[in-house]
């Protein structure tokens, strides 16, 4: 009897969960699971993880307002109106990738690898067509939508665990980084991307410059891209073909510019400085921490606002135990970049270790609202708050670092000793 009533509820749950939408590229209604509130929401709640595998924001002003521009006059003659973001991460991939509802990100690496203004544009745009035929949001629905119901369930009869909605949170957000698209969907997203390109002013035969160039590197060192974007032979020929019957030449499509000529060259003044960052982090993995220490003052030096370069030299101090030019490296790269969550838990782990438990605790509880599935953020936090004689926050904070852990972070035994001295 009770296995059916849940039965029936969950069921109550689906009904009331679906909703009547308009499909933006057919114009007829659709039922979904997933409202564009909702999608929008879990789009921006990913946005820090995002910048934060990434290695940051690209801490170039200009750099950033450019793409912004390209980005924006694309997403105006598309036809889903969301909260379109454009981010330029620090990463040196060759790849760009969007998140539900809006955000699109668009590698250094890849602005480094591209020769004019429409294939930009063609690489943004084929992003848009992703978001617009809801590409993300089809995949929640199908991976997590039963989840989600059982979650809402468990919240309304008071059963559920903080650390299980962080958990599933995190697997979505990982889920998102990682997906990779049919090739039905990578067709759509070209049509769209080829479409979205014309209608803006754009030759959108920069799609297709942009595609042989990715395969050219397949043959040598593969994009990232094509980790979740397959590119088989077809796609060129097919988009090639599209352009050619739907889309005539006409005057006036934009191919280039010089403002993307002169960003292009600022981005290669500063390529020598993530070289160095990228020496460093093979270093660090490989624990010949002074020679990464000797990197990283390189790459500060060649780029002063190179904000990856500050948090990895503030990682290495950390593991140095120089804990002062942990937290100092730590805040100058927070100060360059505020959505960064790296450098905000080595400040607050530093401060920890330095015996700044108040001080710490704001740090992190701050780096919370960025990303809240972090194990290490939740220890640091457990052993402030239980410095400070807080023993409710100090025991909830480090039973979620142990909820969270790998296993693999060496603070576990200590944070299980905590835990055994706050219950007795």
């Amino acid at each position: 009897m009770r296995k059916v009533f849940k039965s029936l509820i969950i069921g109550i749950f689906f009904v009331i969960s679906c909703a009547q939408v308009q499909d933006p590229l057919t114009g007829k209604p659709t039922l979904t699971l997933l409202p564009e509130s909702e999608e929008i929401a879990i789009g921006k709640k990913v946005v820090p993880q995002a910048i934060n595998e990434n290695d940051g924001l690209y801490p170039d002003r200009e750099v950033q307002e450019y793409v912004k521009s390209i980005g924006y006059k694309l997403a105006s003659v598309t036809p889903r109106k969301v909260d379109y973001q454009f981010y330029v991460v620090n990463s040196g991939e060759v790849n760009a990738f969007a998140l539900p509802g809006g955000p699109v990100f668009i590698h250094r690496g890849l602005l480094l690898t591209l020769d004019n203004e429409s294939e930009l544009a063609g690489v943004i745009a084929h992003e848009l067509g992703h978001i617009n035929a809801r590409h993300h949001a089809k995949f929640l629905e199908k991976t997590y939508g039963l989840n989600i119901l059982l979650n809402m369930l468990a919240v309304a009869t008071s059963q559920s665990q903080y650390q299980q909605i962080v958990m599933q949170l995190a697997q979505v957000s990982a889920g998102l980084l990682q997906l990779k698209y049919s090739r039905d969907q990578e067709r759509e997203a070209d049509a769209l991307g080829v479409r979205f390109t014309y209608e803006a002013g754009y030759d959108p035969r920069g799609l297709i410059t942009t595609f042989e160039k990715f395969k050219k590197m397949e043959k040598t060192q593969a994009p990232a891209w094509l980790l979740t974007h397959p590119l088989p032979e077809e796609r060129i020929q097919n988009v090639s073909q599209l352009i050619a019957t739907k889309y005539p030449d006409k005057l006036l499509l934009k191919k280039d510019s010089e403002k993307f000529q002169e960003i292009k060259k600022r981005l290669v003044l500063t390529s020598d400085s993530y070289k160095y960052v990228e020496n460093a982090k093979d270093n660090i993995k490989n624990k010949n921490l002074a020679v990464a220490l000797t990197n990283l003052d390189k790459a500060i030096k060649t780029y002063p606002e190179n904000n990856v370069a500050y948090t990895y030299r503030a990682y290495v101090y950390y593991q140095l135990k120089d804990f002062k030019k942990s937290y100092e490296d730590a805040l100058k790269a927070y100060n360059i970049d505020r959505m960064y969550f790296m450098p905000q838990l080595i400040m607050g782990a530093s401060l920890t270790k330095l015996g700044n438990y108040q001080e710490s605790i704001r740090v992190l509880e701050n780096a919370k609202n960025l990303i809240d599935s972090d194990p290490d953020l939740y220890y640091f936090l457990g052993v402030s708050y239980q410095s400070i004689g807080d023993r409710q926050n100090a025991y909830n904070n480090l039973a979620t670092a142990l909820k969270l852990t790998d296993g693999r972070r060496g603070w576990e035994q200590d944070a299980q000793n905590r835990l055994r001295m706050l219950v007795r």
